[in-house]
């Protein structure tokens, strides 16, 4: 599915759940976009967001892992951050790690978790993914797409007594 043709959703009404924002922000610009994304649809559900950086993309998995083991219970985690490809394989390397040590924490642990990791070609194509609220593309924002798969991941985990 692309964006374009992506559906739109809306978070599940959390009120009082906690939302964890762990972030790469080394694209300021992107990710400060999906950030705004994330708080739009936190806000939304009724939920509070506290939020963590990390260096980069690499660093989201441990970070994760870290926010699980530290007994602080957040009902869901959203994770946000940007690979542009350049003239090396540097960013096949990081793209793999990242999204296999995510995926397999998700898989063990079972968390709500929402992946906002932009994994592109050209900055313009993240630009075109992170446009913040009050944008005519801001239904495309993947930071948004992120927070309401999580929520609706925290929602299913309530509904199922695991929370």
């Amino acid at each position: 599915m692309s964006t374009a043709d992506a559906p739109a959703r809306a978070a599940p009404r959390l009120p009082g759940a906690r939302v964890l924002l762990i972030q790469a922000p080394y694209y300021e610009d992107v990710v400060g976009g999906m950030r705004a994304g994330v708080e739009h649809a936190v806000r939304e559900a009724g939920a509070a967001l506290e939020t963590a950086d990390v260096a980069g993309a690499f660093e989201l998995a441990a970070a994760l892992r870290m926010a699980l083991a530290s007994g602080r219970g957040w009902d869901a985690h959203v994770l946000l951050g940007c690979v542009v490809r350049g003239e090396t394989d540097h960013y096949d390397h990081i793209c793999r790690e990242a999204m296999a040590g995510v995926g397999r924490i998700a898989a063990e642990t079972g968390c709500a978790l929402g992946f906002g990791l932009l994994t592109v070609d050209t900055l313009d194509q993240a630009l075109a993914r992170s446009r913040p609220p009050g944008h005519d593309d801001f239904r495309h924002n993947k930071g948004t797409e992120a927070a309401v798969a999580a929520m609706m991941q925290a929602a299913l985990r309530r509904h199922w007594g695991l929370a």
